[in-house]
């Protein structure tokens, strides 16, 4: 009998003690999610589509891990929430798959349990996993003394020392399991996140009323206009498509550049005390 699945919230939670395992997680199919799975050694996995995006980045992963043989599929984001392991497991629907799992059965439009079941079948094998490169990064043509901004692939990289400090992630703006404290992990001034195309519920940006309650700004951009997944893109090339009241109150617009956002959160930084 096929090994019971895994289902997460979060490619972040993964772990040695899911290796074998078919993983559903509701992150985003971008590059750094990839890696997570791999490097838990999983058979296979089970992501969100999180709109595609720029340059596909939402299943830029599916691509990078059948480098390495392990099958993967993407669930439409307009069909189950991502950031919400249950979620994906109870409604998901395939809208991508790579060809280590085409390889299996696994199709577009097949549900959750079905891929599952069709994952279960792919061998567990050892691999050896790549570096992906640097995902904290200071954005120092960004910041000002007393005002420090990081650009954080991952909103899990959050550090206790990101207290009061802007961070630029590259995370969906989704709650995990609809937890409120979920949004960040530390007190940090202001963040940034990725629409994932916003999707079933508005999903993907359901962290930025949880961050009001906390008094910390918060914003998406369009999954359209950078990479999920890629701090320096949400950064670069990023367009505000939502803001929650605090970040409203400061100045913070939809349609305004992430640049354009960030260059007002660190004078309102500044203004208040800074670091």
């Amino acid at each position: 009998m096929a090994e019971e699945p895994v289902i997460l919230d979060s490619v972040t939670k993964l772990g040695p003690q899911h290796a074998g395992t078919v993983a559903v997680c509701a992150s985003h199919g971008g590059l750094y999610a990839a890696w997570c799975a791999a490097t838990a050694a999983v058979r296979g996995v089970v992501l969100c589509d999180a709109g595609i995006g720029k340059d596909e980045a939402g299943v830029a992963g599916l691509a990078w891990l059948d480098a390495l043989g392990l099958p993967a599929a993407a669930l439409d984001h307009d069909r189950s929430r991502i950031g919400d392991g249950r979620d994906a497991w109870a409604r998901g629907v395939a809208s991508r798959v790579n060809r280590s799992a085409a390889a299996l059965g696994v199709a577009p439009g097949q549900r959750t349990p079905e891929l599952v079941a069709r994952l279960s079948a792919a061998p567990a094998v050892p691999r050896e996993v790549p570096p992906i490169g640097e995902v904290r990064v200071r954005l120092a043509e960004a910041c000002r003394p007393g005002a420090e901004v990081w650009a954080l692939d991952s909103v899990s990289l959050v550090r206790p020392e990101d207290r009061g400090r802007i961070v630029v992630t590259g995370s969906h703006g989704g709650l995990l399991g609809g937890r409120p404290e979920s949004a960040i992990a530390a007190p940090v001034f202001a963040a940034l996140f990725n629409d994932a195309g916003i999707g079933i519920d508005a999903a993907g940006t359901t962290r930025l009323p949880a961050l009001d309650a906390r008094g910390i700004a918060a914003a998406t951009v369009d999954a359209a206009t950078a990479r999920i997944g890629d701090a320096r893109s949400t950064f670069a090339d990023g367009i505000v498509s939502r803001v929650n009241r605090r970040a409203a109150a400061l100045g913070g617009r939809e349609g305004m550049s992430a640049r354009e956002l960030v260059a007002l959160l660190v004078e309102a930084c500044l203004a208040e005390g800074g670091r």
